[in-house]
């Protein structure tokens, strides 16, 4: 803003000085023509930094809205009425799939047995079963491995009937 103003009372300055002195004394064309071109160069020169000063300008946009900060609403759950919701890891680990239940050729013909196979596949804490609840018998070709399902009840596990 100060350099525009500055600038204008220096060209007006200047061309109010050469009117004036061309009056003073006769001047020729050539003294008219020299006047008016400094004239045009100090209008190009306030031009010029003019332009220069637009694109140095910072413009902002004062028309933003603010936006407040979304609200998480909790919804109740619905109700389901035939959802089942899964049991606790510390309890489930001691539910022990029905479909392992087996009975097998040389131990007896109405005593079931866990199997141990399906035992790795179908639960995940095979491993940790009691080690003395684990049974061997021979069933004609080799020696066969199983639980016996009494003796896990009795160390706490159960098996769930799906």
């Amino acid at each position: 803003m100060h350099k525009k103003f500055i600038a204008l009372i220096i060209a007006s300055a200047v061309a109010i000085t050469g009117v004036s002195a061309s009056q003073a004394r006769a001047a020729d064309a050539e003294d008219i023509l020299g006047g008016l071109a400094a004239i045009a160069l100090i209008g190009a020169a306030i031009h010029h930094f003019d332009k220069q000063g637009d694109s140095k300008k910072v413009t902002r946009n004062y028309n933003h809205v603010y936006q407040a900060p979304k609200q998480h609403i909790q919804r109740t759950p619905r109700h389901r009425p035939n959802h089942i919701r899964p049991l606790p890891e510390r309890v489930a680990r001691y539910s022990l799939p029905q479909r392992c239940l087996e009975t097998f050729k040389g131990y007896g013909k109405k005593r079931p047995l866990l199997g141990t196979r399906c035992l790795d596949k179908h639960y995940k804490y095979a491993n940790s079963l009691p080690k003395k609840c684990k049974v061997g018998f021979w069933n004609g070709n080799k020696v066969k491995r199983a639980y016996e399902p009494a003796c896990l009840r009795q160390q706490g596990y159960r098996v769930v009937y799906k």
